[in-house]
């Protein structure tokens, strides 16, 4: 395999990922013209030659590891192929649904990238308009997408799945499905190398799997970097708090990392009450374990789906005195009426800034919204997939303490300082 180009590597894009998609192929070609650039300077150096000469040996390795035999005169600049595979996706009339792969995959190691909570209107064949699809119209277009792709031949299947479907039902209590173990062994079964996700609920999911490896990245630096432009890591007055005792632990890494008091929001319930909704549920008291008066709050949860309880956590800080809020969350799925709720908190103070990664695909009308910050999260997963693909290890991507700790330490020492790439942080060095 040449580590040069990435050769017998396809991504696919799933329906409503097309965006997604194509930023991290687009990271993907630029982290190998990045590595072409500083080997080519190390070598023209190391073996005494001209630019010129080492892409003819650079073109030769490369047209011996081509599938098709080369054609045409040599190439005069290093470039890197496109690794897209074209799918088509057509849903008929009776609402089933089918996936049909339009390029050669046979030997390829193939990575399908998949925003399977995308509930905007998407287009595929067989709709005369875009429609909204279901999580479950969407995980009939992944079955049908690794089936077709294991059917044509291809070498390898990973699943990059931004949102892992089904991860809050990973646990029971009475006679019920554990549909996230499940979604598991239905990939497993369709033969899923592994999967790539961002944030899982809750690590215990990775125990359903016995042959398929789970990789659980964070987006701790992206949204770092982005709360990086908004306060000062250096301000005395920087509190964290925990919008609940599930919390803790992820609060507890930013506390930490920041050198930063943590606090906690405890929630006393009356379970006799059954909870409908922010307005009508079953939270009796608030306890706080810590002090927010006159601080500025940092809150990081894993994702936002209605939001009535984090906006109930918020308004409760700011009655006990706290300056500012300040929200983090990696999965900003904003679901049902969540936005306009939110909207409506802002208008009254209640929170400032909530930053929200692009794991989750949005509209415009979020996006414009003045409190919301959308972190980029596609570069760590085309980092991720091109170490995969060269079997190169990702240990240092999915624990990113590292890099995190270099960003606060040089960011509390001197806030001006502008945000370093980390040589430790290239895909093959």
């Amino acid at each position: 395999m040449s580590i040069i180009k990435p050769h017998k590597l396809g991504v696919i894009a799933g329906p409503g990922s097309e965006y997604f998609t194509g930023r991290v192929v687009k990271h993907i070609r630029r982290l190998y013209l990045d590595r072409y650039s500083r080997l080519s300077e190390a070598l023209v150096k190391r073996h005494g030659m001209s630019e010129d000469e080492l892409l003819k040996e650079v073109t030769l390795i490369d047209d011996l590891n081509a599938r098709k035999i080369p054609a045409g005169k040599l190439p005069g600049q290093f470039y890197c192929p496109d690794v897209t595979i074209n799918v088509k996706y057509t849903r008929f009339a009776n609402g089933e649904e089918k996936a049909e792969i339009i390029d050669p995959v046979r030997g390829l190691h193939v990575y399908i990238v998949y925003d399977v909570s995308n509930s905007f209107p998407i287009k595929v064949a067989g709709l005369d308009e875009p429609r909204p699809l279901s999580v479950n119209d969407h995980l009939m277009f992944l079955f049908t997408t690794i089936d077709a792709v294991r059917l044509a031949g291809a070498e390898s299947i990973t699943l990059v799945l931004p949102t892992y479907p089904y991860a809050r039902q990973h646990k029971k209590a009475g006679r019920e499905a554990l549909t996230a173990s499940m979604f598991a062994r239905f990939c497993e079964e369709l033969g899923v190398s592994r999967i790539i996700t961002l944030d899982i609920h809750s690590r215990e999911i990775e125990n359903s799997f016995s042959k398929c490896h789970l990789e659980n990245l964070h987006a701790s630096y992206q949204t770092l970097i982005c709360l990086r432009k908004l306060i000062d890591f250096s301000d005395p007055d920087l509190v964290v708090v925990s919008p609940d005792t599930g919390a803790v632990n992820r609060n507890k890494f930013y506390a930490q990392g920041l050198h930063r008091p943590l606090a906690v929001l405890y929630k006393e319930r009356d379970y006799s009450v059954v909870s409908r909704d922010a307005k009508n549920t079953n939270i009796k008291s608030i306890n706080l374990l810590g002090d927010v008066s006159g601080k500025t709050v940092l809150m990081a949860d894993d994702m936002i789906a209605t939001g009535g309880t984090l906006i109930i956590a918020m308004r409760e800080l700011m009655k006990r005195g706290a300056k500012k809020i300040i929200c983090i969350v990696s999965l900003p799925f904003f679901n049902g009426s969540a936005i306009e709720n939110f909207d409506a908190a802002y208008k009254e103070g209640v929170f400032w800034r909530i930053i929200g990664t692009n794991a989750v695909f949005q509209g415009k009308e979020l996006l414009e919204k003045e409190w919301f910050i959308q972190a980029d999260v596609t570069e760590l997963f085309a980092r991720v997939i091109t170490r995969l693909h060269h079997g190169r290890s990702i240990s240092p991507l999915l624990d990113n303490r590292k890099f995190i700790q270099k960003l606060i330490d040089s960011s509390q020492a001197n806030p001006a300082a502008p945000v370093l790439k980390e040589k430790e942080d290239s895909f093959m060095d």
